[in-house]
């Protein structure tokens, strides 16, 4: 029978006093090739020994995934081998798979899933070809077999939602909440950079933000420093301020107290599914997430006029060698005037107070 290693299956089959084992996926592969092998003579074993099959392959690029990317990324690798291998036997020798077998399965993930997902798993499966190619003790052959023909894409536009609809959320939030949504939107941020931000990464003096993001492919984080607009510096000021968790180095904490969440207070947010959702109902606006907030960044940059190369420096959306060119070409006064101009109207921008016995700032507390 097969046992567990990790998050693998390991197969054993044993006869005549010889013993073999192999690494899977899944229990279901295991015990499909324990079933074969048992029916085989022990010299068919030692044959096969020595051929690399496509589970060997999978199993070889994920173990040197894993401690270079981010979980997400190592976990979305590793479905699309479950999936492949519902497809093409992982038993099947690396020689023998063709074009036509992964075409036929790129194909499939396009009628049951989407064109974007079918390319996603296409970009996937070449990317760990090419790795095969380059680092397997015995290096995989080229062409590579999974560099098929792409599938169309029919992408629905992101919902961006209107400024006023973002500030009926803002209203509807307190305290730290408020905060966090300013600091999406005049940073432009992504969630995980904005869920990463550490207080040494708020620069107080120089009035800057450093936001860290992963832009290698090799899982390797850099950051860049964004001016930090006034209105930004004074609410996290007041946070710096009035935080209630002060030994933690993350600016923003799950301090949230209900029961599924008690067990994480004060750690820093990983994802906060339900968070936005909420806050829209509340506000009575149509839902949208952190990402949109983003894209809104830019929407309203673009109504106002700022060319292509500021916004994009903002967005920090090119590889790092095309943003580090436009800062250079722009200078961080030019992109501190952009962000600036995310702010409200004069009349419309936050006031900070000295707390009260108990509300610590208007407009950020009710």
């Amino acid at each position: 029978m097969p046992y567990k290693r990790g998050q693998k299956w390991v197969a054993q089959v044993r006869k005549d006093g010889k013993r073999l084992e192999k690494v899977f996926l899944t229990k279901k592969e295991a015990l499909t090739w324990e079933s074969g092998m048992q029916r085989k003579p022990v010299e068919d074993w030692v044959k096969k020994i020595d051929t690399v099959c496509l589970g060997d392959w999978a199993s070889a690029y994920l173990d040197s995934v894993k401690p270079r990317f981010s979980k997400g990324t190592y976990d979305e690798k590793r479905k699309v081998f479950q999936r492949f291998f519902k497809d093409v036997s992982p038993t099947l020798p690396v020689t023998k798979l063709k074009p036509g077998d992964v075409m036929s399965y790129v194909v499939k993930q396009k009628e049951e899933r989407s064109g974007y997902s079918a390319n996603k798993d296409r970009k996937n499966l070449v990317a760990a070809w090419n790795w095969g190619m380059k680092y397997m003790k015995t290096p995989l052959s080229g062409p590579n077999p999974c560099l098929v023909e792409r599938m169309p894409e029919v992408r629905s536009p992101r919902y961006v939602p209107p400024e006023e609809d973002f500030w009926k959320v803002f209203e509807a939030a307190e305290g730290q909440d408020r905060v966090m949504l300013l600091a999406f939107l005049y940073l432009a941020a992504r969630r995980g950079e904005i869920f990463r931000l550490k207080w040494d990464d708020v620069d107080f003096t120089n009035n800057r933000v450093r936001l860290w993001t992963c832009k290698r492919t090799d899982g390797t984080y850099e950051y860049d420093w964004l001016p930090m607009t006034g209105e930004l510096r004074d609410a996290l000021r007041w946070w710096w301020e009035h935080r209630p968790v002060k030994d933690q180095p993350n600016v923003f904490l799950c301090l949230d107290e209900p029961h599924s969440t008690k067990a994480f207070y004060g750690e820093p947010f990983r994802y906060r599914l339900q968070f936005m959702r909420r806050l829209c109902d509340k506000a009575g606006v149509k839902q949208f997430g952190f990402h949109a907030i983003r894209h809104l960044s830019a929407s309203i940059l673009f109504q106002k006029g700022y060319e292509l190369g500021v916004i994009q420096a903002i967005l920090r959306h090119q590889s790092p060698s095309t943003t580090e060119r436009y800062l250079k070409s722009i200078g961080m006064e030019r992109v501190r005037e952009a962000l600036e101009d995310l702010s409200r109207e004069k009349g419309k921008v936050l006031e900070f107070k000295k707390p009260a016995p108990k509300i610590a700032v208007a407009g950020l507390t009710k």
